[in-house]
């Protein structure tokens, strides 16, 4: 399928590739919906394969930023940006400063910060050439490391899935297999462990995984065995696609509840899962902690505040499975059906003439 066929299967505005040739920044910003307000989307730094790696994934991430938007109430559109590069040996300043530039030539149509393989500092060169990013560290103005409210949101969504599968949302004594021990899945697994829940983790980087079992108990396993692993919640917080047609007879688990997005690898496997009983929190409903405290910071932070507004994933999630069981749906599409009618009310709002 060609980029514009992609596109027009998404529902797209835009796609814009950038390319600097002083700081070999190869990137991408895709604007995927702005009936809400301007795009909103964090900034991915990944070594793909191949350039058609990178533009999917820019499309897929960006269009589930809109559904995370809306509805998780706030007022901005979906975007996403994607650098082309290995985080680990490609970072520099002069390649956030021209990816800054590129921001700011959008003229806040499009506004960025930290997604997987950057960090807040990283966006404090951006800031250089832009005022149209968010959680840069505090002592820039920001509001900080999103990853940790993010780990936040998705523990009260884990517990709500647990109380729809088991009728408790306890997690004592609960077993939860972690795929990905990064930002978000080693803060998570502080919250799960506080809560009494029984861990095993997993990451591709080994460092990761020995850092985090230096403050919590878990098991460590290898990445290519944590599907297999016997417990009650799978958790995956890595890169999307990790549930398909390969992975989903091997889980083991009563609820499928993380933080990394684009979990399904095609949307049929929602209903998959569904139909094999297990309950499935969709990712840009229980993910949805970051875009919070981003848009939070965008009106002024307020941490207590953000982490309220977070605490909602419970009871959201609580509804669409609510509306699952009442509709006989699967919770992926009970969650699609209540973003699309958001915005379908909001883009009959938008037609309204107002005098100025």
């Amino acid at each position: 399928m060609g980029i514009f066929d992609r596109m027009q299967e998404l529902g797209h505005e835009q796609l814009i590739f950038c390319y600097d040739r002083t700081s070999r920044l190869k990137a991408l910003i895709a604007i995927h919906d702005t009936t809400l307000g301007p795009a909103l989307g964090g900034c991915r730094m990944w070594p793909y394969l191949k350039e058609e790696d990178a533009w999917q994934d820019a499309l897929r991430l960006s269009r589930g930023m809109t559904y995370k938007s809306a509805a998780s109430g706030c007022d901005y559109g979906g975007g996403k940006s994607v650098i082309w590069a290995d985080p680990a040996t490609d970072k520099s300043e002069e390649l956030f400063r021209a990816l800054g530039l590129y921001v700011e030539a959008l003229n806040g149509r499009f506004i960025t910060g930290t997604d997987v393989g950057t960090k807040s500092p990283d966006f404090v060169w951006a800031m250089a050439e832009t005022d149209h990013v968010v959680a840069v560290p505090e002592e820039y103005g920001g509001s900080g490391d999103t990853s940790i409210i993010t780990a936040f949101g998705v523990w009260k969504g884990i517990k709500a899935s647990v109380k729809e599968a088991f009728g408790s949302d306890s997690l004592r004594g609960r077993t939860v297999a972690i795929q990905g021990a990064g930002k978000v899945g080693s803060h998570l697994a502080k919250y799960l462990a506080d809560d009494g829940a029984e861990l095993v983790v997993c990451d591709v980087n080994p460092a990761n995984v020995a850092e985090l079992t230096k403050t919590v108990r878990a098991r460590a396993v290898k990445p290519e065995e944590i599907f297999d692993v016997q417990c009650d919640v799978f958790s995956p917080n890595a890169l999307g696609g990790a549930i398909n047609d390969q992975t989903i007879p091997r889980l083991k688990a009563k609820v499928v509840a993380g933080a990394a997005n684009n979990q399904l690898a095609e949307p049929r496997h929602g209903t998959v899962l569904w139909e094999k009983g297990i309950v499935y929190a969709p990712d840009y409903i229980i993910n949805a902690g970051g875009i919070i405290q981003a848009a939070d910071e965008l009106e002024g932070f307020n941490r207590d505040r953000a982490y309220r507004k977070t605490a909602g994933i419970y009871d959201a999630l609580s509804q669409i499975y609510a509306i699952s069981r009442e509709k006989k749906i699967p919770s992926a599409e009970a969650a699609d059906v209540m973003v699309q009618e958001k915005l379908r009310q909001r883009g009959q709002l938008k037609t309204m003439y107002l005098p100025r």
